[in-house]
């Protein structure tokens, strides 16, 4: 019975969160805005640019002969597409870079209610662009996590559309791959994930999607081109409502020809990975495999 109560209290919480965000901001107008973290590991550096008046982080190594200064990751946080990125994002991503050499480049993409996915794809889309243009698609890898997963994968079904270069690999932790939240099987889950709740993500989707983009492959990558999907890598767990569409976006790549992976973890909850400093084994194990993931490229 305490933990039934317990969870209706954190669900609760959750649904009040990204309701009173929303309302804020749309009152308010508000420009939630990511910024530099407090804490920095001392190994990395954190420097900031503008683009179409937003800010772009990038992380370096500091030390130049441990670096891999060629190799690029384009980072988008998670959020429900309401929220900044946190402080776990940035000790994820630091220790990322520390562990890789890699540099890690994150926009502080619009945040809804005052913007919606078509404000994101006109930012993200032309910053795509020109870093591949750059760096090159054997050195740019593609990642986020949740609702940055979920955007990250919808950018990649855009410029395959678009026949720009792809990226050498995509790796998606949690993705949220339709905000419509359809799946019959995530009645399965819903019990046993305490971190999301199906219509408080419904709230946030609806607000994210504008008054078009409902059904738009953009705003639901499960219904984009699955036929493109090549070097796709998903990390998710068995806990998390999530993880339905992942089976289901693997199912019917598959039946195309698209190329998906899942690496799933028993008993892990909504993107556990980003908290590399919770200790569990299963937090340390997913860590690892992603960090093997991304050496292997």
């Amino acid at each position: 019975m305490k933990s039934l109560i317990l969870k209706i209290m954190v669900v609760s919480i959750l649904l009040c969160s990204i309701i009173l965000a929303l309302t804020i901001a749309y009152f308010f107008n508000t420009d939630i805005e990511t910024r530099k973290p407090k804490q920095v590991i001392e190994d990395c550096e954190i420097n900031t640019y503008k683009y179409e008046e937003r800010n772009i982080f990038t992380i370096t190594k500091k030390n130049e002969a441990e670096s891999n200064a060629q190799k690029y990751i384009l980072y988008f946080h998670g959020g429900s597409y309401v929220a900044e990125a946190t402080q776990n994002h940035w000790n994820f991503l630091e220790n990322i870079v520390k562990d890789t050499g890699y540099t890690v480049i994150m926009p502080d993409y619009p945040l809804t209610p005052k913007y919606h996915y078509k404000d994101v794809y006109n930012m993200v889309g032309p910053l795509y662009k020109k870093i591949i243009e750059k760096v090159g698609n054997e050195n740019l890898i593609i990642m986020g996590d949740s609702a940055g997963g979920g955007l990250a994968l919808g950018l990649y079904e855009k410029m395959a559309e678009e026949e720009i270069m792809l990226p050498s690999k995509t790796i998606l932790i949690s993705p949220w791959l339709d905000v419509r939240l359809q799946n019959e099987n995530i009645r399965k889950i819903e019990k046993k994930d305490t971190i999301l709740n199906k219509e408080a993500l419904r709230v946030a989707g609806i607000a994210y999607a504008g008054n078009d983009g409902i059904n738009s492959y953009l705003v639901n990558p499960i219904d984009g081109n699955l036929s493109t999907l090549k070097n796709i890598k998903i990390f998710i767990g068995t806990e998390d409502i999530l993880n339905p569409d992942c089976q289901l976006l693997k199912e019917k790549a598959e039946s195309v020809s698209g190329d998906v992976e899942i690496k799933e973890y028993k008993d892990a909850k909504h993107i556990w990975i980003i908290d590399n400093n919770s200790g569990e084994d299963v937090t340390k194990q997913a860590y690892n495999d992603v960090v093997r993931e991304l050496k292997n490229n």
